[in-house]
């Protein structure tokens, strides 16, 4: 009888989506540099309305959302942001109905961001790559 080593367990892969200027590119740097296993995707940019799941399927799929007076402040223009963010919300209307964290990041710092989304994670036990992925 030979003993069988168990296979390493597989890091979590955690897909980013949202509206632009929610924080995704941040916090994908944030938890990339906490270990974990991050995917970007451009859903907002897409047509195809399950594109998030499509391309590399995740584990966890992670929503950020911003109003439009946020948005405008953090991408910094006097330009209306209405018109085009409507259009990215139905981009990500497939996303947003299957997320399993929806976070509105109007009142966040990025560290906030992270903060939230990590103890989630925590929660539901996804495993970072140095986890032994």
């Amino acid at each position: 009888m030979t003993a069988t080593n168990p296979l390493p367990p597989t890091p979590t892969k955690i897909k980013l989506v949202g509206v632009c200027a929610a924080g995704k590119s941040t916090l994908l740097q944030h938890l990339r540099a906490a270990g974990y296993h991050v995917l970007p995707c451009a859903q907002e940019h897409s047509y195809v309305p399950d594109l998030w799941r499509r391309l590399n399927p995740p584990d966890v799929l992670v929503y950020l959302d911003a109003q439009p007076a946020t948005v405008a402040q953090r991408r910094r223009t006097q330009e209306p942001v209405e018109a085009w963010l409507a259009e990215e919300r139905e981009r990500l209307a497939h996303a947003r109905a299957h997320c399993d964290l929806y976070l509105p990041t109007d009142e966040l710092t990025p560290e906030e961001v992270t903060v939230a989304v990590v103890s989630f994670l925590n929660r539901i036990g996804a495993l970072r790559a140095q986890d032994g992925g």
